[in-house]
């Protein structure tokens, strides 16, 4: 019997270090041999733009008409000198496609792109300031070593992940740490969803990849919080499913293609929430519906409070626009809001952002 119990808790003893090794891994003793095979594929971005300047060298304008207006006129002439910026990219095809942040290159005159020692010149195939996310393509009919994207859904808080990139035009620089938080909103673009990392990335990161320890670009390093400007261990990088999405587009049309509602939102507030009945604050609340939208064709009011859309959850006012950009135009999709104290569901067809009056406009 004693025999017995002693083989039961030896098994037991193992069976628990084979569950606790299932949930945690030892840190890597070294990140030599994955660096090493990455960094071909990640490439050093340095663009330059034009900028005009009103070198006016008074505190004030001088009235229409003025003497002295005249008299110093040529000392408010225009101006205009060269500005460079840097950035990082990588490469995701072997024709030489690279992604990089929308605000690495945006305005730019000249794209240069340095990979494995060599410069090339490169063109935008497609950008998206809402997402900060852009498509270049190298000037060369070489094949280029590429990288993957992985499932950033699987990253956890506290996995490891290596950053490599361009940081003060300091090319190759490799970094490491861990995903620190997922699902950060920090207000940079209207979809913020970023996963947060500890890995260090400064000016000249931005657009760079974010990689798992299977060497998966898992998100693209976009932006720090710092009070200084250099790295104080909070970097945001957008993660890689909602990146590919946006990318496929960028690819295929040169532009996005995402879905449009058409109503204004806003938070719901305790005081909102009460009055509706709800029995805590959650949803999107309605403020206006644009007229022969979406929205509006398919039966949503002002003051109604959407809880699902398409089969997810919208748990705050925040989650409605990146699960509606997410769908594809003329989906037939299912809304389920809160009116009049009660669930209930309407269906309508999507329309698509970039056709809407409303971002024509801005």
């Amino acid at each position: 019997m004693k025999i017995l119990k002693k083989i039961i808790f030896q098994v037991s003893v193992i069976i628990f270090l084979l569950n606790a090794n299932a949930f945690s891994k030892a840190a890597p003793e070294s990140f030599a041999n994955l660096a090493e095979e990455l960094m071909p594929s990640v490439v050093n971005i340095s663009t330059t733009q034009t900028i005009k300047t009103q070198a006016n060298p008074f505190p004030f304008q001088f009235p229409p008409g003025s003497p002295f207006g005249e008299m110093f006129k040529e000392f408010d002439k225009p101006t205009e000198r060269k500005a460079t910026s840097l950035g990082s990219g990588f490469v995701i095809k072997k024709n030489g496609t690279v992604i990089t942040n929308n605000h690495v290159i945006a305005n730019a005159e000249d794209i240069i792109v340095r990979i494995n020692n060599k410069e090339y010149e490169a063109k935008v195939i497609g950008a998206d300031p809402y997402s900060d996310l852009a498509v270049l393509k190298i000037d060369s009919t070489e094949t280029f070593k590429i990288v993957e994207f992985g499932n950033s859904d699987k990253a956890r808080v506290g996995d490891w992940v290596m950053a490599i990139g361009n940081p003060f035009g300091l090319g190759g620089t490799v970094t490491s740490g861990i995903i620190s938080a997922r699902n950060r909103d920090i207000n940079l673009t209207r979809y913020d969803d970023f996963i947060q990392t500890d890995a260090s990335i400064n000016q000249g990161n931005s657009g760079g990849p974010l990689f798992n320890m299977d060497g998966d670009v898992i998100g693209i390093n976009t932006a720090i919080i710092s009070p200084s400007g250099a790295s104080s261990g909070i970097g945001f990088a957008i993660p890689a499913n909602y990146a590919s999405t946006i990318i496929d587009q960028l690819v295929k049309f040169g532009e996005t293609k995402r879905g449009w509602l058409g109503v204004r939102i806003q938070d719901v507030t305790k005081e909102i929430a009460s009055l509706a009945g709800l029995n805590e604050p959650k949803g999107a609340f309605i403020g206006g519906v644009s007229e022969g939208g979406p929205a509006e064709k398919g039966g949503i009011k002002s003051g109604d409070i959407i809880l699902e859309f398409n089969g997810e959850k919208i748990k705050t006012m925040r989650n409605l626009p990146r699960v509606v950009a997410n769908t594809k135009p003329n989906k037939r999709v299912t809304v389920k809001l809160w009116r009049d104290k009660k669930m209930i569901s309407k269906k309508l067809i999507l329309g698509r952002m970039e056709s809407a009056k409303e971002f024509k406009d801005k």
